[in-house]
């Protein structure tokens, strides 16, 4: 009774001075400018590389090394991050992660053994990033939102897109201008900068400040902290991969990381200069990827709150073996209107696939699904590296990459089959009143 009282009195959305905004969307806010700050180490790697070789002598395969512990962290991490969440509370976690962030990019500086790169940009920035991975995204929406969940889902996965955005230029004139560690430290002080925001704008639950979640008819109490984070992370992977769904949902997922992460992101650039391309002018098609990959989610999300995911995941996913399809007549010198097309299309399907998906997780899945989420995004990763390998040899064992498009034009035909094959979860039945529930 008292819980009920509390959440009518603090729930009016509308003061003496008018509308009120409610408190889910600042907390939705805090989250953006957390991911796009954290989403800073990502537009680094790449531009490290060359000059790591130069200063150390190290190879590019022991450079490239680092970047793959660092990208299996950020899959493996996440599942585990979403557990941790329901037991110690998103607030913690979160400044936790970030501070993690900036320790590791930070001691890059001192760094002179290859073995310090892995510890301190493989190991703890992998494991920091992957803390706040898209399952961060997932458990804010499932807790503070009942409407709007698809956009919102769509507005938190594009901040990392914008924040890619935000720092790469500014980084890699930096590496260019003033060497590498001015841009390690950049990235420290960027992690360090959002952790005030955290510690006082975020709140784990909507329970915790007397409100109802976000279009949520009733008040909703603040579940007790699950013990055993790892543990319950582990048995969530276990009772879902019991599953057919689970394992559509990764399936795609994985197909999804494989022809984004893993195809365009690592390969797009050599094989556009395989065609006589200039190297900047492929990056700068890549960047426009980027700008339009922010408007597909967001646009993702909305779609995801009015139509069947499902279909939304098989018209994506169809879409984007099409367009692969065809890429490899449209690599030339020059840029030109049917690549800019595919640029811009590309661009829009990039992550559009993460709302459907995040909705199907939680249709399924129910209190589990961040949880299930960061098993699913794993997947993802696993993909995406994968591709990110055997494109390479492929490009070495043909001379050229088109056979790694046609083969992923396939592999998303596949996933788009699998998504319709993802049966609905039936509702249950709401108990007749009177009748007393066990």
């Amino acid at each position: 009774m008292t819980q009920t009282t509390e959440a009518a009195t603090v729930e009016d959305t509308r003061s003496p001075g008018g509308f009120r905004i409610h408190r889910a969307w600042f907390v939705a806010a805090v989250t953006f400018v957390t991911i796009i700050g954290a989403a800073a180490f990502r537009s680094l790697p790449g531009l490290l590389i060359d000059p790591l070789h130069q200063d150390f002598g190290w190879s590019r395969g022991t450079i490239g090394a680092a970047v793959s512990v660092n990208l299996a962290l950020y899959g493996l991490t996440a599942p585990f991050a979403a557990a941790l969440m329901d037991r110690f509370g998103i607030r913690r976690v979160v400044a936790v992660a970030l501070t993690v962030i900036a320790v590791g990019s930070g001691l890059t500086v001192w760094m002179t053994a290859a073995w310090q790169l892995m510890l301190c940009w493989g190991l703890l920035v992998g494991l920091g990033s992957g803390s706040m991975a898209l399952a961060f995204a997932a458990t804010v929406t499932n807790r503070w939102f009942t409407e709007r969940r698809g956009l919102v889902t769509g507005i938190l996965t594009a901040a990392s897109a914008s924040g890619q955005l935000i720092f790469l230029p500014v980084l890699s004139w930096m590496v260019e201008q003033h060497d590498w560690r001015p841009a390690a430290i950049t990235v420290a002080l960027a992690a360090l900068a959002v952790v005030p925001f955290v510690w006082l704008l975020l709140r784990d639950h909507p329970a915790d400040v007397g409100l109802k979640p976000y279009g949520a008819q009733e008040f909703v109490p603040k579940p007790a902290p699950v013990q055993g984070a790892a543990r319950r992370a582990v048995t969530v992977l276990f009772k879902a991969a019991r599953t057919g769904p689970f394992w559509l949902l990764a399936g795609t997922f994985a197909i999804c990381g494989a022809s984004t992460n893993g195809l365009v992101q690592t390969h797009f650039v050599p094989a556009a200069h395989d065609h006589g391309m200039p190297v900047t002018a492929a990056a700068s098609l890549l960047a426009v990827i980027g700008v339009f990959d922010v408007v597909g989610t967001i646009a993702s999300g909305w779609f995801t709150d009015r139509f069947e995911p499902r279909r939304l995941l098989a018209v994506y996913y169809a879409l984007r073996g099409i367009s692969l399809l065809f890429l490899p007549m449209l690599l030339a010198p020059s840029v030109h209107p049917p690549m800019l097309f595919f640029i811009v299309f590309y661009g829009l399907d990039w992550v559009a696939t993460v709302p459907p998906t995040v909705a199907l997780c939680r249709e399924q899945y129910g209190e589990d699904s961040a949880i299930v989420f960061g098993w699913v995004l794993a997947s993802h990763q696993v993909g995406a590296a994968l591709i990110a390998f055997l494109g390479g040899v492929a490009r070495d064992v043909f001379g050229t990459y088109d056979m790694v498009w046609y083969a992923s034009g396939a592999l998303c035909a596949a996933a788009a089959l699998m998504a319709l094959m993802i049966r609905r979860r039936p509702a249950v039945p709401a108990p007749a009143p009177g009748l007393a529930t066990a």
